[in-house]
């Protein structure tokens, strides 16, 4: 399905009925990264994909101004008011996580429940955000002058994706396929526009946000797992998990296990059966 927002076209998809649950894929993913789990979760909740900004079907404009967090989550506010749903249960991998945070600080009232998969609040101090857009700006003009396989066999190699090497060959392919699917210019611009140093810091409101909230890393990417114990000891209301013998995506790594914790947090203590 595709739905026209303020002059830009999202690519979505819905499944099941119940309590709408809505998925944020990564980085070079797309809704196609959440596909393996529809069939579990629609059985108790509605379950909305959407590619965001250049990713996917999703339109990839040469405005950055339109991949900012505020305008991405301007966006999913008019998604969600134009499919009349008040509020949802939310999901969020890596940049997608960025994206749920942004949202819920944005638009608290609209969020019910955060599972916030290996990502971050964003970057606090000046110097730190100036260092992170530059070497964005680098891996931007990287895609758009090397291209998209270019770039992702350079994005595979890179230590954060390191333990996705043992997994099996034909999930290797799938993430590769995905990869290999994306619009150089939405990659390019998404990190111009999206980007964990352009994108506003919200650890100073972590302590605002009284929802429940899931923060799941794998035990080997000890970056995200320092971010995720420090957020934990900011938000009023967490749940930290870490996943043994899993990376940064755990979704992929330890599917299973993610499947069934993510079901059981949105499911407790709700009522919903």
């Amino acid at each position: 399905m595709k739905m026209d927002i303020n002059g830009m076209t999202y690519a979505f998809e819905i499944s099941g009925t119940g309590q709408p649950l809505l998925l944020l894929h990564g980085f070079t993913g797309s809704m196609e990264t959440w596909r393996p789990f529809i069939k579990m979760w629609k059985e108790k909740f509605q379950v909305i994909i959407i590619d965001l900004p250049g990713h996917g079907q999703t339109d990839s404009p040469d405005d950055v101004s339109r991949y900012r967090m505020e305008s991405t989550c301007f966006d999913l506010n008019v998604f969600l008011d134009r499919l009349g749903i008040e509020n949802v249960y939310l999901l969020g991998y890596s940049m997608g996580g960025r994206v749920a945070l942004s949202f819920t600080c944005l638009y608290p009232n609209r969020v019910k429940k955060l599972v916030f998969e290996s990502s971050s609040p964003g970057l606090e101090g000046k110097l730190e955000r100036e260092e992170r857009v530059f070497s964005d700006e680098k891996l931007a003009k990287l895609i758009e002058e090397k291209g998209v396989e270019y770039f992702v066999h350079y994005w595979e190699n890179i230590p954060l994706f390191q333990t996705q090497k043992t997994l099996p060959y034909h999930l290797r392919q799938k993430i590769r396929k995905e990869r290999m699917g994306q619009n150089p210019r939405g990659l390019a611009n998404s990190l111009r526009g999206m980007g964990t140093g352009t994108q506003p810091s919200w650890w100073h409101q972590l302590n605002k946000i009284q929802i429940p909230v899931q923060l799941i890393v794998g035990e080997k990417d000890s970056k995200f797992c320092r971010i995720g114990k420090r957020m934990e000891s900011a938000l009023p209301n967490a749940q930290y998990v870490e996943i043994e013998n899993a990376g940064h995506a755990i979704h992929v790594e330890k599917s299973e296990i993610f499947g069934k914790i993510v079901m059981d947090f949105f499911m407790n203590k709700e009522g919903i059966h």
